[in-house]
């Protein structure tokens, strides 16, 4: 299931209907966020998404500020709760935390029907919302038909999307066998077998210094103060401007890859392993913590997860995760691996055979004949020893 994002155009009277929605939403989701924090063990379980339904009814019975809502506003809310906390116990996410006004406002709204969404011109649609009405949003390409529901957010920089939830239709394969390597890294965002080296965009070099002036102004305004709004407003609005940077070049490059390759070969990194704060403990307290929280900063800006995601969505079952042990120490001209070979970030120069070629270039490569059945990468030394690149015995190979 895959969110298809279009920008929403609310007036604004439908704009403070939204703020309300998303109140009630923040509201119910940090009430089950505190039932949940009450629970200790020994203690009788917290309650279930049926129970706290039925105690939603109660509640709106009651209080008539909550009543005047939307149910299912408040409902999907507390659905969402149980999908993070069923998350969190299945261990592919972390605990949910409550939520705060302006950081990660929206709600979601289910049953919806294709009499929901409608089209009023080239590039102007419009989207039914409960207790607000029609809202107008960006037709700036087709809604699926398949839609069931949508989330309706509003980002730091105060705009608003719509994302229709649906199951996209893969990118058809070229049909012409041919395998592309692909390695991620920092100084650049992804290094193709075929010699192509691909850069994720971040903010201008203006940018950067207007960002550096507002972040300290930002840290001389008073807390609370208006100036100290604005300041964090337009700072919202460049990081805005970069993450659609990102995410623009991360669709356009997953789209080209699954369009001109049968199979795309990536490394099986492990991003969030890889992120981990260095800051370490007061009894042990770590080494290089600045250094390494610039690196965490690089690979996330380098959009390395998000963009194998947006690959195995539109080319499902044709994205192979190669081990990446050895794949930038090893040449790809005679196999030999060596740390010693990589002589800088940029160039890769053999110690065997004097191969030389880009680094990150070569060990694209090496993922590339990895994917094609080539035991490139594979060999490596003993784990408790340097190196080794040990040839085939003859004697073992003579049988009878």
């Amino acid at each position: 299931m895959v969110m298809s994002r279009y920008r929403l155009q609310p007036s604004p009277a439908q704009e403070q209907a939204l703020l309300v929605h998303c109140g009630h939403a923040r509201f119910v989701w940090n009430l089950a966020v505190e039932q949940h924090a009450h629970w200790k063990p020994g203690r009788k379980s917290a309650p279930g998404f049926a129970e706290q339904c039925r105690q939603l009814t109660e509640a709106r019975a009651e209080f008539e500020w909550l009543r005047a809502g939307s149910i299912i506003v408040q409902q999907q809310a507390l659905k969402d709760f149980a999908q993070a906390m069923a998350n969190f116990f299945g261990k592919t996410h972390k605990r949910p935390t409550w939520r705060k006004r302006g950081q990660g406002e929206g709600f979601r709204i289910v049953a919806v029907t294709m009499g929901d969404v409608r089209r009023l011109s080239r590039h102007v649609g419009e989207v039914r919302v409960p207790k607000v009405g029609w809202v107008r949003f960006r037709w700036s390409r087709a809604v699926p038909e398949s839609v069931k529901s949508y989330r309706v957010t509003r980002d730091r920089a105060g705009r608003w999307h719509v994302a229709f939830a649906a199951i996209p239709e893969p990118v058809p394969a070229p049909g012409t066998g041919e395998v592309v390597g692909v390695d991620r890294g920092v100084a650049v965002s992804a290094a193709l077998s075929t010699g192509e080296l691909l850069s994720a965009p971040g903010l201008r070099d203006a940018e950067n210094a207007r960002l550096l002036r507002l972040q300290r102004k930002l840290a001389r305004a008073k807390r609370g103060s208006n100036r100290r709004g604005k300041v964090k407003a337009a700072i919202a609005r460049l990081k805005a401007r970069e993450t659609d940077r990102r995410k623009d070049w991360v669709e356009k490059t997953s789209t080209d890859l699954a369009r001109r390759f049968d199979v795309i070969a990536v490394e099986d990194l492990k991003i969030r392993n890889m992120t981990r704060s260095a800051k370490g403990t007061i009894s042990a307290p770590g080494k290089n913590v600045r250094q390494k929280a610039g690196l965490n900063r690089g690979i996330l800006a380098a959009g390395w997860g998000r963009l194998v995601t947006r690959l195995e969505h539109k080319a499902p079952g044709r994205i192979q995760k190669i081990n990446p042990r050895h794949t930038s120490q090893t040449c790809n001209a005679c196999k030999h691996t060596a740390g010693e070979s990589r002589e800088r970030q940029a160039l890769f120069l053999c110690v065997a055979c004097g191969h030389r070629d880009n680094a990150d270039v070569n060990a694209a490569k090496n993922v590339r004949d990895t994917a094609a059945g080539h035991a490139v990468a594979a060999r490596g030394g003993p784990p408790l020893g340097g190196l080794a690149n040990r040839e085939p015995q003859r004697g073992l190979l003579l049988v009878g």
